[in-house]
């Protein structure tokens, strides 16, 4: 996940002084994170150092993270002139970005960069609550009482995510992903009716360009189906639904069979290799019923978590799927 090096001692010494979004912006560290889990992991792909609010910030948006907290707004959006705020990303908004990629793509001489961005619905959901929420209790009113409202909000993140993606792409990298990590607050109605559209916008934008395209949610068992029929290439699913159930899932929504990325609880990477290697190998054996299986965390990397426990799963997982025929 795109939290890959943050447990790392090299990581942390490395961004020693510097705030997250100024490191964002900088790619002599973006290069340099970035190629930290690969280094030290020899993992099959790396995954573009950066934040879902970068792209805003990039274009005047007065948003900050604050340690410990996460993204915090000045002036939520709660009505129409807020709108204002939220202007289209151009490549010229974020240079460094380009930069990064194209110095990525060299330095990794042939392993795969993996693009991301935040979905329409996350990074709405930090704009109309101000910053981090449990329950969304706001984004969610202003679904239902301002549809119209939402609707000019989340195309226009669309249109962000489309723009911060496309940059990524065109500077070299080799597949992207899409974050919906707060979508799993939703009923199935509701992500049908006001999110499932824009993400979907998202997705048909990029198809052109011809890269593998990856979507994912946490806690999105219920939504699975949905989310694989907004038009991703691979569906992420967290540790809460087993991959084959997961596969069954996405199928029956009428897009046939994806592959699946996941889906190891983070928690279980404190628990000991005993308990840890029959759960990487059942999750192994699951993944068996995709067309295609990504080995992954189920969500991101806990910053506490012992590195080499994280080298001894990719050992692990490497050797386990050499043995499985294509």
């Amino acid at each position: 996940m795109r939290q890959a090096g943050r447990s790392l001692p090299e990581y942390r010494k490395v961004r020693e002084g510097t705030t997250m979004l100024e490191s964002c912006m900088r790619p002599d560290l973006v290069v340099e994170i970035t190629l930290q889990p690969v280094r030290r992991y020899g993992v099959d792909a790396a995954i573009f150092y950066s934040d879902i609010v970068l792209p805003l910030k990039a274009t005047g948006f007065d948003i900050e993270i604050k340690p410990g907290v996460g993204p915090v707004v000045a002036a939520p959006i709660r009505d129409a002139a807020g709108l204002d705020a939220v202007r289209p990303v151009t490549p010229a908004d974020v240079p460094y970005t380009s930069d990064s990629v194209k110095q990525l793509v060299a330095e990794l001489d042939g392993t795969p960069l993996i693009g991301f961005a935040g979905a329409p619905f996350t990074v709405a959901s930090y704009l109309v609550e101000g910053g981090p929420s449990k329950d969304h209790a706001k984004t969610k009113a202003l679904m239902h009482g301002d549809p119209k409202l939402w609707h000019a909000l989340a195309d226009r993140l669309a249109d962000v995510a489309i723009a911060y993606l496309s940059v990524q792409i065109e500077a070299g990298a080799s597949a992207i992903q899409l974050f919906d990590s707060w979508a799993g607050g939703l009923s199935a109605r509701d992500y049908a009716q006001f999110v499932q559209p824009h993400s979907a916008k998202v997705f048909e934008a990029l198809a052109s360009y011809g890269v593998p395209r990856l979507h994912f949610g946490v806690n999105t068992g219920e939504l699975l189906g949905l989310m694989s029929e907004a038009g991703a290439d691979v569906v992420g699913v967290d540790w809460r639904v087993p991959l084959d159930e997961a596969v069954r899932r996405i199928a029956a929504a009428g897009s046939g069979p994806k592959p699946v990325q996941g889906n190891l609880d983070p928690a279980l990477l404190f628990a000991g290799w005993d308990a840890l290697e029959p759960e990487i190998d059942r999750i192994l054996a699951e993944g068996k019923a995709a067309p295609g299986h990504i080995f992954n965390l189920g969500h991101g990397v806990p910053p506490d978590t012992d590195p080499e426990v994280l080298h001894r799963i990719v050992r692990h997982v490497q050797t386990r799927s050499a043995r499985v025929p294509a």
